[in-house]
């Protein structure tokens, strides 16, 4: 499979953030978020790992005890069952895999971004 990006159907997951799944397969999936400054991502955990890669902006990332100040071309693995938080401080966009792939951002994948 193979996506072409477009700025349509992004999903706002909470105020101030939205992600879109870009592709996916069985074991993994690739979501962009898009983050205004001023919002936040409240502490949570989840079954997957998860992988990131800020694109542009700056958040201060919580993972587990630990805080990071990131900055475009940074990124961070965050373990299954790990909580973890963040603060965007600038405007900011970030690429996430996920793995295993999750249902709840599947279920907004739009077949039409692949060919």
């Amino acid at each position: 499979m193979f996506g072409t990006f477009t700025e349509e159907r992004f999903n706002e997951i909470l105020p101030g953030i939205k992600t879109k799944t870009l592709i996916h397969g069985e074991k993994t999936l690739m979501t962009k978020f898009i983050m205004d400054s001023g919002s936040a991502l409240p502490k949570h955990s989840h079954p997957y790992e998860q992988t990131g890669y800020l694109l542009k902006g700056k958040i201060r990332l919580t993972i587990g005890d630990r805080s990071f100040d990131a900055n475009p071309g940074d990124s961070w693995c965050i373990e299954s069952g790990v909580e973890h938080y963040a603060q965007i401080i600038e405007d900011s966009a970030a690429l996430e895999i996920f793995t295993p792939p999750r249902a709840d951002y599947i279920k907004h994948f739009s077949i039409e971004d692949t060919l």
